[in-house]
Protein backbone atom coordinates (compact mmCIF):
# COMPACT_ATOMS: atom_id res chain seq x y z
CA UNK A 1 0.00 0.00 0.00
CA UNK A 2 2.74 2.48 0.88
CA UNK A 3 4.47 1.64 -2.40
CA UNK A 4 1.30 2.63 -4.25
CA UNK A 5 1.19 5.92 -2.36
CA UNK A 6 4.85 6.55 -3.11
CA UNK A 7 4.20 5.93 -6.79
CA UNK A 8 1.16 8.21 -6.84
CA UNK A 9 2.87 11.12 -5.11
CA UNK A 10 6.09 10.89 -7.11
CA UNK A 11 4.57 10.15 -10.53
CA UNK A 12 1.05 11.58 -10.62
CA UNK A 13 0.25 14.06 -7.87
CA UNK A 14 2.49 16.84 -9.19
CA UNK A 15 2.10 18.92 -6.02
CA UNK A 16 -1.69 19.10 -6.18
CA UNK A 17 -4.06 19.05 -3.18
CA UNK A 18 -5.94 15.80 -2.62
CA UNK A 19 -8.77 14.14 -0.71
CA UNK A 20 -8.76 10.65 0.80
CA UNK A 21 -12.00 8.74 1.37
CA UNK A 22 -12.87 5.30 2.68
CA UNK A 23 -15.60 3.35 4.40
CA UNK A 24 -15.57 0.63 7.05
CA UNK A 25 -12.38 -1.43 6.59
CA UNK A 26 -11.34 1.10 3.97
CA UNK A 27 -11.55 3.80 6.61
CA UNK A 28 -9.42 1.69 8.93
CA UNK A 29 -6.80 1.74 6.16
CA UNK A 30 -7.24 5.50 5.76
CA UNK A 31 -6.57 5.88 9.47
CA UNK A 32 -3.44 3.73 9.17
CA UNK A 33 -2.18 5.90 6.33
CA UNK A 34 -2.90 9.09 8.27
CA UNK A 35 -1.14 7.84 11.39
CA UNK A 36 1.88 6.31 9.71
CA UNK A 37 2.51 7.28 6.09
CA UNK A 38 1.73 10.98 6.45
CA UNK A 39 3.67 11.22 9.67
CA UNK A 40 6.72 10.27 7.59
CA UNK A 41 5.69 12.52 4.68
CA UNK A 42 4.57 15.87 6.11
CA UNK A 43 5.28 17.52 2.75
CA UNK A 44 2.47 15.44 1.22
CA UNK A 45 0.22 15.71 4.24
CA UNK A 46 0.14 19.51 4.18
CA UNK A 47 -1.63 19.30 0.79
CA UNK A 48 -4.46 17.10 2.10
CA UNK A 49 -7.81 18.90 1.84
CA UNK A 50 -9.56 16.33 4.05
CA UNK A 51 -9.74 12.65 4.87
CA UNK A 52 -13.24 11.14 4.93
CA UNK A 53 -12.73 8.10 7.19
CA UNK A 54 -16.41 7.21 7.56
CA UNK A 55 -17.84 4.01 9.00
CA UNK A 56 -14.92 3.23 11.32
CA UNK A 57 -13.97 4.96 14.54
CA UNK A 58 -11.47 7.74 14.90
CA UNK A 59 -10.86 8.03 18.62
CA UNK A 60 -9.61 10.58 21.13
CA UNK A 61 -6.60 8.31 21.68
CA UNK A 62 -5.81 8.36 17.94
CA UNK A 63 -5.56 12.15 18.08
CA UNK A 64 -3.64 12.25 21.36
CA UNK A 65 -1.09 9.70 20.16
CA UNK A 66 -0.73 11.38 16.77
CA UNK A 67 -0.57 15.13 17.32
CA UNK A 68 -0.11 15.77 13.61
CA UNK A 69 -3.73 14.66 13.10
CA UNK A 70 -6.68 17.02 13.49
CA UNK A 71 -10.38 16.14 13.58
CA UNK A 72 -12.84 18.38 11.74
CA UNK A 73 -14.63 20.98 13.86
CA UNK A 74 -16.73 22.64 11.16
CA UNK A 75 -17.76 22.45 7.52
CA UNK A 76 -14.86 24.35 5.97
CA UNK A 77 -11.71 23.46 7.92
CA UNK A 78 -9.03 21.67 5.91
CA UNK A 79 -6.27 19.18 6.62
CA UNK A 80 -8.76 17.40 8.88
CA UNK A 81 -10.38 14.02 9.43
CA UNK A 82 -14.12 13.72 8.83
CA UNK A 83 -15.68 10.65 10.43
CA UNK A 84 -18.88 9.20 11.86
CA UNK A 85 -20.76 5.95 12.47
CA UNK A 86 -24.53 5.99 11.96
CA UNK A 87 -26.92 4.21 14.32
CA UNK A 88 -30.55 4.20 15.38
CA UNK A 89 -31.75 4.83 18.91
CA UNK A 90 -32.04 1.12 19.72
CA UNK A 91 -28.27 0.60 19.45
CA UNK A 92 -27.72 3.49 21.84
CA UNK A 93 -30.38 2.39 24.31
CA UNK A 94 -28.98 -1.15 24.45
CA UNK A 95 -25.34 -0.02 24.33
CA UNK A 96 -25.07 -2.61 21.58
CA UNK A 97 -21.77 -3.98 20.38
CA UNK A 98 -20.80 -2.49 17.02
CA UNK A 99 -17.63 -3.81 15.41
CA UNK A 100 -17.03 -0.49 13.64
CA UNK A 101 -17.23 1.42 16.91
CA UNK A 102 -14.30 1.83 19.30
CA UNK A 103 -14.22 3.35 22.80
CA UNK A 104 -13.90 7.14 22.85
CA UNK A 105 -14.95 7.45 19.22
CA UNK A 106 -15.58 10.88 17.71
CA UNK A 107 -18.24 11.72 15.13
CA UNK A 108 -19.10 14.92 13.31
CA UNK A 109 -22.68 15.67 12.33
CA UNK A 110 -22.97 15.46 8.51
CA UNK A 111 -25.93 17.85 8.43
CA UNK A 112 -24.69 20.78 10.53
CA UNK A 113 -20.95 19.88 10.70
CA UNK A 114 -20.82 20.25 14.47
CA UNK A 115 -19.14 17.91 16.94
CA UNK A 116 -21.49 18.71 19.82
CA UNK A 117 -25.01 17.31 20.33
CA UNK A 118 -26.84 20.05 18.41
CA UNK A 119 -29.72 18.29 16.64
CA UNK A 120 -29.97 18.61 12.85
CA UNK A 121 -33.47 17.92 11.46
CA UNK A 122 -34.07 16.06 8.22
CA UNK A 123 -34.94 19.38 6.59
CA UNK A 124 -31.17 20.04 6.50
CA UNK A 125 -30.60 16.85 4.50
CA UNK A 126 -29.97 17.72 0.85
CA UNK A 127 -30.83 14.22 -0.33
CA UNK A 128 -30.14 10.56 0.41
CA UNK A 129 -28.94 8.19 -2.32
CA UNK A 130 -31.15 5.12 -1.88
CA UNK A 131 -32.27 2.09 -3.86
CA UNK A 132 -35.64 2.32 -5.57
CA UNK A 133 -36.45 -1.37 -5.64
CA UNK A 134 -39.35 -1.01 -8.08
CA UNK A 135 -37.24 0.89 -10.58
CA UNK A 136 -34.13 -1.19 -9.79
CA UNK A 137 -31.92 1.88 -9.51
CA UNK A 138 -30.50 4.25 -6.94
CA UNK A 139 -32.11 7.68 -6.66
CA UNK A 140 -31.80 10.85 -4.61
CA UNK A 141 -34.71 10.81 -2.18
CA UNK A 142 -35.93 11.95 1.23
CA UNK A 143 -36.04 9.22 3.88
CA UNK A 144 -36.12 11.53 6.88
CA UNK A 145 -32.43 11.10 7.67
CA UNK A 146 -31.86 13.56 10.48
CA UNK A 147 -28.69 13.48 12.61
CA UNK A 148 -27.50 14.09 16.14
CA UNK A 149 -24.15 13.33 17.72
CA UNK A 150 -24.28 11.11 20.79
CA UNK A 151 -21.11 12.14 22.60
CA UNK A 152 -21.15 9.30 25.12
CA UNK A 153 -21.17 6.64 22.41
CA UNK A 154 -19.38 8.66 19.74
CA UNK A 155 -21.93 8.06 16.98
CA UNK A 156 -24.52 9.79 14.82
CA UNK A 157 -28.07 8.85 15.79
CA UNK A 158 -30.79 9.07 13.15
CA UNK A 159 -34.52 8.42 12.78
CA UNK A 160 -34.17 7.65 9.08
CA UNK A 161 -36.93 5.53 7.57
CA UNK A 162 -34.75 2.66 6.40
CA UNK A 163 -33.94 -0.89 7.40
CA UNK A 164 -30.81 -1.35 9.53
CA UNK A 165 -27.98 -3.59 8.43
CA UNK A 166 -28.91 -7.24 8.88
CA UNK A 167 -25.63 -8.29 10.54
CA UNK A 168 -26.87 -7.71 14.08
CA UNK A 169 -24.16 -9.89 15.64
CA UNK A 170 -21.56 -7.54 14.20
CA UNK A 171 -23.24 -4.15 14.35
CA UNK A 172 -26.13 -4.37 16.83
CA UNK A 173 -29.89 -4.32 16.26
CA UNK A 174 -30.09 -0.88 14.66
CA UNK A 175 -26.92 0.06 12.86
CA UNK A 176 -26.96 1.89 9.54
CA UNK A 177 -23.39 0.96 8.73
CA UNK A 178 -24.17 0.35 5.05
CA UNK A 179 -25.71 3.82 4.77
CA UNK A 180 -23.07 6.01 6.44
CA UNK A 181 -22.52 7.67 3.06
CA UNK A 182 -25.87 7.16 1.34
CA UNK A 183 -28.06 8.75 4.04
CA UNK A 184 -26.08 12.00 3.76
CA UNK A 185 -24.98 11.71 0.14
CA UNK A 186 -25.72 15.21 -1.15
CA UNK A 187 -24.51 16.84 2.07
CA UNK A 188 -21.18 15.06 1.66
CA UNK A 189 -20.92 16.23 -1.96
CA UNK A 190 -21.66 19.78 -0.85
CA UNK A 191 -19.12 19.54 1.96
CA UNK A 192 -16.36 18.28 -0.32
CA UNK A 193 -16.91 21.29 -2.56
CA UNK A 194 -16.80 23.68 0.41
CA UNK A 195 -13.58 22.22 1.79
CA UNK A 196 -11.94 22.39 -1.65
CA UNK A 197 -12.98 26.03 -1.99
CA UNK A 198 -11.65 26.79 1.49
CA UNK A 199 -8.33 25.11 0.70
CA UNK A 200 -7.95 27.09 -2.54
CA UNK A 201 -8.81 30.34 -0.78
CA UNK A 202 -6.10 29.75 1.83
CA UNK A 203 -3.37 28.52 -0.52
Amino acid sequence: MTAALDYYFTKYNNGRPFIIAGHSQGSAMVKYVLKNYFKKHPDYYKRMVAAYAIGFSVTKEDLKENPHLKFAAGERDTGVIVSWNTEGKKNVEENARNRALLPNAISINPLNWKIDETYAPASKNLGSFMLNEKAARYEITNIGADAQVNLARGVIVTNAKAAPIALTDFFGPQSFHDDDYTFYYNNIKDNVAKRIAAYKANH
